[in-house]
């Protein structure tokens, strides 16, 4: 393990007083590892709050910001924050419009999550909660519950982001997540895996020559170890497993987004989003968002997250013509 780093202890402390640093007109810290807006948001618009462990840079505190999330709450390295501390940010977000709560499907997140909220109704605080799980790793049909979830939540942050600038009640943002996270599907593949910045564990090993598909979030196994292919061939076995999982007709809109995981270069990136894109347009579907950008990293794993999602059209509208002022996504939006 070869990293710029001081105390093993202190990475998440350190990484988050950097990044309010470098940022100071778009993010603060309150209390532990609490990452908020600058220029919160009227009370009487529902705050969107998420959490989860560091090490994943930009996300999620990445994302927070005007237009994004309001809130995010950081856990320890490749950890979940524990109850207490997101208590203390619903707290903080209480208002009267009430907390939208995304929660990516990874235990710890869910037992903190579902914890804090209980605690929350006692304390008179209006929390909902929204279950990311766009990982298909698991299996075509494979139940919510054990789908992981990977770095689709990231645009959905924009658009609920978006959705609840405008007024929208936390009854009707729910439901236009929910629209567009049930219809997000991501599958990973890694060539590299990687190790973890306080002990130096060793997460995934793969040979020279192999790749992954189906990489979890941390480096975790899910899919099979073939043969290292080239960018078309990889874009063509995992567009194609999207494609079944969606079932999108001809002429319906969708995004494509390729997240970069750490050690993948753009030039790469870019080669596998062409192909990509191409066999969309072959299907007939039309790409009406597209993105490649590190968004959720795994430290130095190599390979990268596709992200194939149908958008309805409030969906496109919240993703390309309303403004955003998260450090890691910025938009200058009509609206």
């Amino acid at each position: 393990m070869i990293k710029f780093i001081n105390s093993t202890e202190d990475i998440t402390k350190e990484l988050l007083e950097g990044y309010v640093m470098a940022y100071p007109e778009q993010v603060k810290l309150e209390g532990e590892n609490i990452v908020v807006r600058v220029n919160a948001k009227s009370d009487d618009k529902v705050a969107i709050v998420t959490l989860g462990g560091s090490g994943h840079e930009p996300a999620l505190s990445g994302f927070v910001g005007d237009g994004m999330l309001d809130c995010s709450v950081v856990g320890d390295v490749f950890a979940a924050p524990g109850a207490q501390r997101l208590l203390q940010a619903l707290q903080l977000c209480k208002r009267e419009a009430g907390i939208l709560l995304v929660v990516l499907n990874h235990s710890g997140d869910l037992m903190s999550a579902r914890m804090a909220c209980k605690l929350a109704a006692k304390a008179g605080i209006k929390v909902k909660m929204l279950e990311t799980h766009d990982d298909i790793s698991a299996g075509l049909e494979a139940s919510a519950d054990d789908r992981r979830g990977l770095a689709g939540c990231i645009p959905l942050f924009k658009v609920l982001g978006a959705a609840a600038e405008e007024g929208k009640s936390i009854d009707e943002l729910y439901e236009i997540g929910e629209r567009m996270n049930c219809r997000i599907a991501t599958l990973a593949v890694a060539m590299k895996g990687c190790t973890h910045p306080q002990n130096g564990a060793t997460i995934a090993t793969l040979e020279e020559g192999i790749m992954e598909v189906g990489m979890g979030q941390h480096g975790e196994g899910g899919g099979a170890q073939e043969e290292l292919i080239s960018a078309n061939d990889t874009a063509e076995k995992m567009i194609s497993l999207l494609l079944r999982k969606l079932k999108p007709n001809a002429g319906d809109k969708v995004m494509l987004i390729l997240n970069g995981v750490g050690a993948t270069t753009y030039m790469e990136l870019n080669i596998v989003f062409r192909r990509a894109a191409q066999l969309l347009a072959d299907a007939g579907v039309e790409l009406a968002y597209g993105k490649i950008a590190e968004l959720l990293t795994v430290q130095e794993q190599a390979g990268f997250q596709m992200i194939l999602g149908g958008l309805d059209d409030d969906h496109v509208d919240y993703l390309k013509n309303h403004m955003s002022n998260a450090p890691y996504w910025t938009v200058v939006g009509k609206k």
